[in-house]
């Protein structure tokens, strides 16, 4: 049986963090009132209450720049809401991705450069020119670069190791691009073999609504 929200402890508001679905950065904090929570579940976009104009709005109501809601899960209070979102803008009214800065890098960050480095090719792009030479020259680029990883770690080569394991995470997101596997399904494939079952899950995924 999945948890509500108890929105007493909070005279009747929600604190709610957004965090975008594919690279995990925490776009903004909230605040729901049970009308707002319900609005979401129905529109499947994120809808908060102001607290200073005292009503409902929809984020991205005037600029456009919604969030679509892709899950949400409870803290183990219930009084608390994490919502995963597909931001379709800047999420800050400052015209930033996240209202608390934009200096934030991560796995994911690398693999949306890649996509749109592939999608957008340019003259002079290394990704361009590897995606152009095709299969074989990546699979010899993903080999070379698993091949310095080896060697820096026999070597007990700190730096060095750190730095060919880098090369080797690029080279392996641009085959996963060339291959249409995304690093979303490698990351769902992982948490199934290895991930805890999310107990305070809000009504599961949004495509189960």
């Amino acid at each position: 049986m999945h948890m509500k929200p108890d929105f007493a402890k909070g005279n009747g508001l929600l604190s709610v963090i957004l965090q975008d679905d594919s690279t995990g950065q925490v776009l903004m904090n909230g605040f729901m009132n049970e009308a707002a929570y319900e609005k979401t579940l129905e529109d499947k976009v994120v809808w908060f209450y102001s607290r200073s104009k005292e009503r409902l709005w929809k984020k991205g109501e005037t600029s456009g720049h919604i969030q679509v809601v892709k899950s949400m899960a409870l803290d183990c209070d219930s009084d608390a809401l994490l919502i995963h979102v597909d931001p379709k803008g800047p999420t800050c009214h400052l015209g930033t991705q996240s209202c608390f800065g934009d200096a934030y890098f991560n796995l994911q960050t690398l693999d949306r450069i890649v996509d749109q480095k592939v999608d957008n090719p340019q003259e002079g792009s290394y990704t361009s020119y590897l995606t152009e030479e095709g299969i074989d020259k990546i699979l010899k680029k993903c080999g070379e670069e698993m091949t310095e990883v080896v060697i820096a770690a026999k070597n007990n080569d700190h730096q060095e190791l750190v730095n060919e394991t880098s090369d080797l995470f690029y080279h392996m997101l641009v085959l996963l691009k060339h291959q249409g596997v995304s690093l979303k399904e490698v990351e769902d494939n992982l948490e199934t073999r290895h991930g805890q079952n999310l107990s305070y899950k809000v009504r599961g995924d949004i495509e189960e609504w």
